[in-house]
């Protein structure tokens, strides 16, 4: 059989566009702040992670052009050899400092800092423990690494108990959790997952994406937000979220840091991340220590859409955070009112399977400190008529 037969036999994306209900791959044609133009119409952002709002502040901007008067607009080399900038370390001994670990070590992508974490630490007769619902860079993370993997029922303690005791005591053991997951918004139940990682002997690495700049009393993220920030072993993020750059970390102790530097193929062959990229994190990352009020704005549009979608009769399912998922369970309401909120000028993201169960169709919405309360308006108003239509609620 030809190697390319399936792709000359996938019709689904053709299928979506003829009915004009292809939500892919949409061009963007300005950006400015949570207002943005598609197709030349203006419309509202609701599906973005840039959770403090500073994707356009005027320091952040500011510092991606002077690295590129001093640096140029790239790195031309992997950190391992020629890209290393000073900016790079600056940034890993700043996040060290602000997530409290010994080190800290930055990749060009979030989705490479997990392949470089999962598929440096664990190996062939190593054991890697994953909830359910974790994010696809783990998943394709634990395939290279060679190591056996186990998933456990999503956020169900007794579940990852059973796996845990299943395991020969002597080996290594690594358990991986998002601690916001990305579509439901829910959090790991890190205070379950903690004592039984030391029971059974296993390590904890948190993917905190959504959650640094979010959780936490000082933004530090899900260990944080639940006080057990000396009991997680790495804890990585992103910077295409809070930091609204491009980029991961990975923070830790020393000589696990050190290891994963000198071993991480991810790292070691890719590109090193751009000097606008690595200077704009550090501005945010000012601004993210020095002022909370953002985080205080963030919770407050935050509660204010939860509760606004639920007196509508929404499920908002057990979302905790700025991500707040508007449950559709059908497929073809799901783009229907996709495309009636698009018409109304607002910009959703609609998730179906395989990215979440079957049957678990939602429009997935994110909030972040710089939506107005004119622009909440008017994103509540067009989801209760546009709902009714599809008679949703």
């Amino acid at each position: 059989m030809d190697v390319f037969e399936k792709c000359l036999s996938f019709t689904r994306a053709d299928e979506l566009k003829a009915v004009d209900l292809y939500p892919f791959f949409t061009p963007i044609e300005e950006a400015v702040g949570n207002q943005i133009k598609v197709g030349g119409r203006p419309m509202i952002m609701v599906g973005s992670n840039n959770y403090l709002g500073l994707a356009h502040h005027p320091r952040a901007k500011q510092a991606a052009k002077d690295a590129v008067d001093r640096y140029g607009v790239g790195t031309c080399g992997s950190r391992f050899l020629t890209g290393t900038l000073d900016l790079h370390e600056k940034l890993e001994e700043r996040l060290a400092k602000f997530l409290q670990r010994e080190a800290a070590l930055t990749f060009s992508t979030g989705y490479q800092t997990n392949l470089g974490i999962i598929s440096t630490i664990a190996g062939k007769g190593d054991h890697i423990i994953i909830d359910r619902m974790v994010h696809a860079s783990i998943i394709d993370a634990c395939r290279l690494s060679f190591a056996t993997v186990h998933k456990y029922r999503h956020n169900d303690m007794k579940d990852l108990e059973r796996l845990l005791a299943s395991l020969d005591p002597g080996a290594g053991k690594l358990i991986v959790v998002d601690g916001v997951f990305s579509m439901e918004g829910d959090i790991a139940d890190l205070p379950g997952i903690v004592p039984l990682a030391r029971k059974f002997g296993a390590r904890i690495l948190v993917d905190d994406a959504h959650g640094i700049g979010v959780l936490g009393p000082n933004g530090r993220g899900t260990p944080e937000h639940f006080g057990l920030e000396s009991e997680i072993d790495l804890i990585m993020g992103t910077f295409s979220k809070t930091f609204a750059s491009i980029g991961g970390v990975v923070a830790g102790t020393k000589p696990v840091i050190s290891y994963i530097k000198h071993h991480a193929r991810p790292l070691m062959f890719s590109a090193a991340a751009t000097p606008a990229s690595v200077a704009s994190v550090l501005a945010i990352l000012d601004m993210l220590e020095t002022q909370p009020e953002l985080r205080a704005r963030l919770w407050a549009v935050t509660e204010r859409m939860r509760t606004g979608y639920q007196a509508m009769g929404y499920d908002t399912g057990p979302s905790q955070t700025p991500i707040i998922p508007v449950f559709v369970r059908d497929d073809e309401k799901c783009f229907m009112l996709w495309r009636l909120l698009r018409e109304e000028g607002i910009f959703t993201t609609p998730v179906i399977y395989p990215a979440i169960p079957p049957g678990q169709s939602l429009i997935r919405t994110s909030y972040g400190a710089g939506h107005t309360d004119e622009e909440l308006d008017a994103i509540l108003a067009a989801f209760e008529k546009c709902g009714r239509i599809v008679g949703i609620i």
